[in-house]
């Protein structure tokens, strides 16, 4: 194992609580850090600094802000096996998992860096009259953004959801889960280093019950990732509040194999979609819908590929699924399974914990024969298990991946790219994947990416993604001739002239 986490990190917490939080090792169990514990105190403290703060980083320019991030962009390469080892120590996933994640943030920085200027730049807009309005769209940042982020991807959602606030100009204070703090803090570490003044991101640690409202009261927009019921909460409170929100929740993410699929590639694919991060990631797949005619050899495919998994603890790249990262991930994981299996589900691959290899190790399972009246059939596990359907046509196929109140992410698989992205189109969620698990829509950081229904609210990543963190602003100049009659020209002539007018920039197709 590499060197004690904790020393990695310099900076710490907002927080003058005397009784610390403890992260432990999901490898071993073992105590990883004893983090200080905010207040409410703490946080309304932090607020103010960063308030006071963001005047200062807002009056930056664009050009001064792609710097420091462009800089960022580069220690988060150059430091990489620190973040390698912290994510792997604080959430027990695979070093190939906790490298997608570096990838990602290297992405984003270098995406937001040199998007900005044009995203935040004054736009002309067509003018209520032709000529004689100018128009322009303008976006000022939003003040100060509370970002609360999860435990499971610590570097993505952390730094990834603060980067395009801060781009924007806005100040951010953040709540990291208590589990994976440290990763995120080391990413404040290295934004620090790269020039960010001190104030305009912070961090604080702490229980939602015990600073969830002062989180909620300080900041000008909220942006969450985490469970339905909490986004529900953040929802209404943002309400009342009058605030934006952004909110990535839970998902129920389906993969369709079509009848034309390359069996091998698309079992391969499973795999990949299943498993990351021992299956605690939003976008992973826990529905399989595999066409009839292929049905069996697929399956036999996919089960012979999971059950030739390499599982266990290792800081190097040799294993292919680590660690359940909590006690209470694993107690659902294993739950769901003995639930299904009682009630009738059979079991092709895995269906157990793995206490020795570690205390939080679940097989990668593959489940057939899964009903309605099993608990995970329609409710999200969030670890290593997928259950597995066959369908006989498409339109049946896609009824079935759409019969749920999510929305979040999809896989479709077959050799005819033009109908794979027909079927594609016809799932009710917010990003599809042809032919690979997720990383191609993810990747993809030019477009939205985020869920419909139950999923949640809003848009990461492209130009939603940093002008979520703005106000738009509309400075409408009008010149000469407003709408109002000139002097000596009554109203109903008025209006009988704008008539002809409209019409005639109807017939030019004016806009």
């Amino acid at each position: 194992m590499p060197r004690h986490p904790a020393a990695t990190v310099k900076c710490r917490p907002q927080a003058r609580a005397s009784s610390p939080a403890a992260a432990t090792s999901p490898y071993t169990g073992a105590p990883l850090a004893d983090l200080p514990v905010s207040t409410p105190g703490d946080v309304e403290d932090a607020f103010a600094r960063a308030r006071a703060a963001q005047v200062g980083w807002a009056a930056t320019t664009v050009a001064d802000r792609k710097r420091i991030m462009l800089r960022f962009h580069d220690l988060v390469l150059q430091r990489q096996e620190e973040a390698l080892d912290l994510m792997q120590a604080e959430s027990g996933k695979t070093r190939r998992d906790a490298f997608l994640e570096v990838s990602d943030i290297a992405i984003t920085a270098r995406y937001y860096a040199r998007s900005a200027r044009r995203l935040l730049s004054p736009k002309r807009r067509k003018g209520a009259i032709p000529v004689l309005t100018h128009t322009t769209e303008l976006h000022h940042p939003k003040g100060v953004v509370t970002v609360i982020s999860p435990w499971n991807y610590p570097l993505s959602m952390a730094a990834g959801d603060a980067l395009p606030a801060l781009m924007a100009g806005n100040a951010v204070v953040q709540k990291p889960d208590t589990q994976t703090a440290l990763t995120a803090l080391w990413a404040l570490d290295l934004m620090r280093e790269a020039g960010l003044p001190a104030d305009v991101w912070q961090m604080v640690v702490g229980r939602g019950s015990s600073i969830g409202d002062a989180l909620m009261a300080g900041g000008d927009y909220m942006m969450f990732t985490g469970s339905t019921a909490s986004g529900r909460r953040i929802a209404r409170d943002a309400g009342e509040r009058l605030i934006g929100a952004s909110l990535e929740l839970g998902g129920k993410n389906a993969m369709v194999v079509l009848a034309d699929a390359d069996i091998e590639k698309a079992a391969a694919g499973a795999v990949g979609a299943c498993f990351p991060s021992a299956g605690q990631l939003c976008v992973s797949i826990e529905r399989l819908y595999v066409a009839d005619e292929i049905h069996d050899a697929f399956v036999t495919a996919f089960v012979e590929r999971t059950r030739a998994m390499r599982l266990g603890a290792a800081y190097d790249f040799s294993m292919d699924m680590g660690s359940l990262t909590t006690p209470s991930q694993l107690e659902t994981a294993s739950s769901h399974v003995d639930d299904a299996v009682a009630k009738g589900a059979t079991v092709l691959a895995g269906g157990k914990a793995r206490p020795d290899l570690g205390p939080l190790f679940y097989e990668p399972t593959i489940l057939a024969d899964v009903t309605p009246d099993m608990t995970l059939f329609d409710r999200e596990t969030f670890g290593p298990v997928v259950s597995i359907y066959r369908y006989r046509s498409v339109d049946e196929a896609v009824a079935m991946a759409n019969a749920t109140p999510y929305g979040l992410n999809g896989s479709v698989w077959g050799r005819n790219g033009a109908e794979a992205r027909k079927v594609a189109g016809r799932l009710h969620v917010g990003t599809v994947t042809v032919n690979e698990a997720f990383a191609a829509a993810w990747g993809s950081i030019d477009a939205p990416m985020d869920g419909m229904g139950d999923s949640g609210l809003g848009r990461r990543h492209g130009a939603d993604g940093l002008l979520k963190y703005t106000e738009a602003q509309t400075v409408a100049h009008q010149r000469l001739q407003g709408f109002t009659p000139p002097r000596g020209v009554k109203y109903e002539q008025w209006a009988r002239i704008l008539t002809r007018a409209f019409k005639t920039l109807r017939a030019l197709g004016v806009r």
